[in-house]
């Protein structure tokens, strides 16, 4: 895929700041570790000097069974809970610090040993390596340059920003429909599961295949709510500019009540997220999404955090939502978390712009550019928020992705858990495929109808 924008090349070292001259892309020097001590898209292919992060040996392998855990034999080397958190706090964010305080009794973190399983097909690794040497940020780091091709564009980042564009055009199979659950859990525990059908696609995926009309276009996306029933029939549909203050972002709802279709340019940064009891942003979806334009991006470094990794337990088909959605958090029997290196990056909101969150710290894996667990503070500098992807990788496609991201809500006790498929059948299909024609206003009108 090709991603197209116009405008003044700016970005800057360590994300600090984009009033510095163009930041090109790395040189061919850089570039060759790429495949050799970095992997296709930019880890590190050595283990850490511990011993207790392996070394990358291409990922789990194509063609497997989905579900199949391939570590279901294994058992937690270490169970982190709130009476020896302090001893492993290197090894913490500050929100899963707070998570383990606010119910010292019942959130623990079962630690499991290391398995970089992340693996992609060799189109992308290929497009990684000759987006290091020509992939570049536009204006002012809101955009990427023309000749950038489908997938990671900075595999060697030097901000900030290119960080969180490899988490934001991160392959997730080219095209896919899913249906999964989007759940408010409330303090006391209660939930009412929201039913959700999305369908997504790159513009080299469609039917007819790149247009012009694709121009600017990252993806297409439609999201359609199917229970409960006061919310089925509403449709949202984005077109999402890979550059948004070229173009920004062009939305649209189906409001089954009213029976009409209209512009939904709200559908952005901090607005009340769709069916989310208001207990997510919009950009809070897939753990960041969106025009990065309001925030300065710092890029700090690689950590080693306990991150969500390997969820095959989270995902098994024979749970039921009851038994993973407990009160205050997800039921800790079924997550696993993993050490691994993380990209450190700071979001801090630039003066003068408005967003409900001051500042944003991603911990975003190395091996897959996926945001692994986000922290979120308030105007007041507060910890408010604490997100974590549970991420696997797709065996059957070759996708890295989510099997459940919470976002869990410090100050008021609820919590949010997205992309949840244990009682939906296979949850994706990697294999869909669509036209232009359905993601259109004409498309969501017929499909809002109760």
């Amino acid at each position: 895929m090709t991603f197209k924008s116009t405008a003044l090349i700016l970005s800057s070292a360590m994300g600090l700041s984009l009033s510095l001259p163009l930041m090109a892309a790395v040189s061919e020097t850089e570039a060759a570790k790429l495949g050799t001590s970095l992997t296709p898209i930019g880890a590190e292919v050595a283990g850490n000097a511990a011993g207790t992060i392996p070394a990358w040996d291409g990922g789990l392998p194509p063609g497997g069974e989905r579900f199949k855990d391939p570590y279901a034999d294994e058992q937690p080397i270490l169970t982190i809970t709130a009476q020896n958190a302090a001893e492993h706090k290197q090894h913490l964010t500050e929100g899963q610090l707070a998570l383990l305080a606010k119910y010292p009794d019942t959130f623990k973190m079962n630690i499991y040993p290391t398995h970089r399983s992340a693996s992609l097909p060799q189109l992308q690794y290929d497009n990684a390596r000759s987006n290091a040497v020509q992939s570049e940020l536009i204006d002012n780091g809101n955009g990427l340059s023309s000749n950038t091709l489908e997938g990671v564009p900075f595999p060697i980042p030097q901000n900030g920003l290119e960080a969180i564009w490899n988490h934001m055009t991160r392959y997730r199979g080219g095209a896919l429909e899913r249906t999964f659950v989007q759940v408010p859990v409330h303090a006391n525990g209660n939930f009412v599961p929201v039913k959700i059908t999305e369908k997504m696609s790159w513009p080299n995926y469609l039917k007819e295949g790149r247009t012009a009309k694709d121009d600017n276009i990252l993806f297409y996306f439609v999201q359609q709510i199917k229970a409960p029933a006061r919310l089925t029939g509403n449709v949202l549909l984005v077109h999402e500019a890979q550059n948004q203050i070229a173009k920004p972002r062009e939305a649209w709802i189906y409001n089954a009540g009213q029976r009409r279709v209209r512009r939904a340019p709200q559908i952005a940064y901090d607005a009340p997220g769709t069916a989310s009891d208001g207990q997510r942003t919009s950009d809070n979806l897939d753990m960041f999404n969106g025009a990065p334009d309001r925030y300065n991006w710092n890029l700090v470094g690689k950590e080693e955090i306990y991150i969500p990794y390997n969820s095959y337990k989270l995902a098994d088909r024979t749970l039921k939502y009851k038994d993973i959605l407990t009160k205050g958090h997800l039921n800790p029997a079924y997550n696993r978390y993993e050490l691994h290196r993380v990209w450190k990056v700071e979001a801090t909101l630039k003066e003068g712009a408005r967003h409900v969150y001051a500042k944003r710290v991603f911990y975003i894996d190395e091996d897959s550019w996926q945001a692994a667990v986000v922290d979120h503070f308030d105007g007041r500098g507060q910890l408010w928020r604490v997100g974590e992807a549970h991420q696997m990788q797709y065996q059957d496609a070759q996708v890295p992705w989510l099997t459940a991201e919470a976002l869990y809500d410090l100050q008021s006790g609820r919590y949010l858990v997205g992309s949840l498929t244990n009682e939906e059948g296979d949850g994706f299909d990697f294999n869909a495929r669509f036209k232009h024609s359905d993601f259109t206003p004409q498309a969501i009108r017929r499909m809002g109808k109760r």
